[in-house]
């Protein structure tokens, strides 16, 4: 989300985005990483740090706010993009971040996250996926993999999961990246690229839960085996991954496949990474991990036009037909009415109507009754024991 600058150069470093708040969150929690990498890129996308704002629900992540040296609201569950949306309409010239996890922006929250995207709102919107519910103590969450055995799925969850990237791609939303909390390099780059996006932008960040699901992100998160698990996304590069850059994805018809490099097959048989091509992004955001090396990077970036430039082009086309509006004198316009005690309610009709008439309504509104056949009336007045249900 890029927001208009002042014009005296703004020099501050992590220190100013500290808070003296006491961080709560579990020793070893991924949240520690995302937290320090935020406060980290804030300095560089040359925003007063007067014009960020920091806007939760309800979670481990949503502490945030309170971690953060800026204007913050912890708010309600799942509601965070509604009143982020409100604050950064009425004031364009911030900066506003949306801090969710992946149960309060997909469950509950997941309406108000579906439409701040489609609506291409200025915000970042940063979601934090571990997988399962934290704050509660380790239920499955809307993203938890089918047969998760947690506290409330103790055979295993029979859901199939919300996909987050596939969902802000339904949405078309015009930014859309994923990063992980263990790569805070990458994570830093994806930030900041988000930051300086005119529009929406949702990144999805896989998140180490310690203590619910910390085996969740094995491979991924593990410096000796992430290269062989991530592929980087870089626009107008073929799709190369691999410790050794051996590997590739191509496609074979419409569905990717992964490919070793050599014995016939080259970098110019791989797929080119085009972070404008709608189609490109829902075949990344269908890789799934393990079965496909996990995309990070930006998966999609696009510029349309963003909500509140649309709102301001018809209040200012408004203004130019009509004329500056004039709230008095719209409180004032013909079409108004004096309430008064004094006056008693006049209506056409009597206090004396006959009884007969509340009678024939009520059989107008009885259904007509049809012929029933001999096993309706036996249900009608016998318990089904006495019909004696064969097996």
């Amino acid at each position: 989300m890029s927001t208009a600058t002042q014009s005296i150069p703004v020099n501050l470093t992590r220190k100013d985005f500290v808070s003296d708040q006491t961080v709560r969150w579990c020793p070893g929690c991924g949240d520690y990483a995302i937290l320090a990498t935020i406060q980290k890129v804030l300095p560089d996308i040359g925003v007063p740090k007067e014009n960020i704002v920091f806007i939760s629900g309800i979670g481990c992540s949503s502490r945030f706010p309170y971690y953060m040296n800026t204007y913050g609201i912890h708010s309600i569950h799942g509601r965070a993009p509604t009143l982020a949306t409100g604050l950064a309409i009425a004031n364009p010239e911030l900066s506003v971040w949306v801090v969710t996890g992946d149960g309060d922006g997909l469950s509950i929250g997941g309406n108000h996250l579906i439409h701040a995207i489609r609506r291409n709102v200025n915000l970042n919107i940063i979601l934090f996926n571990n997988r399962i519910y934290g704050l509660t103590k380790g239920q499955y969450s809307p993203t938890s993999r089918q047969g998760k055995i947690t506290k409330s799925s103790p055979m295993g969850s029979i859901e199939q999961p919300i996909n987050p990237l596939a969902l802000a791609m339904a949405a078309e939303g015009t930014f859309i990246a994923r990063s992980i909390d263990a790569h805070t390099q990458h994570l830093a780059e994806t930030l900041y690229a988000a930051a300086t996006h005119k529009g929406v932008s949702f990144i999805e960040v896989y998140q180490n839960c310690v203590i619910f699901n910390p085996t969740e992100w094995t491979g991924l998160d593990d410096r000796k085996m992430r290269d062989d698990n991530i592929i980087y996304l870089e626009h107008g590069k073929p799709m190369v991954f691999g410790k050794d850059l051996d590997k590739g994805i191509r496609l074979n018809g419409f569905t990717p496949e992964v490919v070793e490099l050599g014995n016939g097959i080259s970098e110019s048989d791989l797929l080119v990474h085009d972070e404008t091509s709608p189609q490109l992004a829902f075949i990344l955001s269908s890789m799934e991990w393990p079965e496909f090396p996990a995309p990070m990077g930006v998966i999609r970036a696009v510029n349309k036009l963003t909500y509140a430039e649309g709102l301001m082009g018809q209040v200012k086309a408004a203004q130019k037909a009509k004329g500056t509006g004039d709230l008095a004198a719209l409180y004032r316009a013909v079409d108004t009415w004096t309430v008064s005690e004094r006056e008693g309610v006049q209506t056409d009709v009597s206090d004396d109507l006959p009884l007969a008439l509340d009678d024939e309504y009520m059989q107008s509104l009885e259904p007509e009754r049809v012929p029933t056949s001999a096993i309706q009336d036996h249900l009608t007045r016998d318990q089904i024991s006495v019909l004696e249900p064969k097996a």
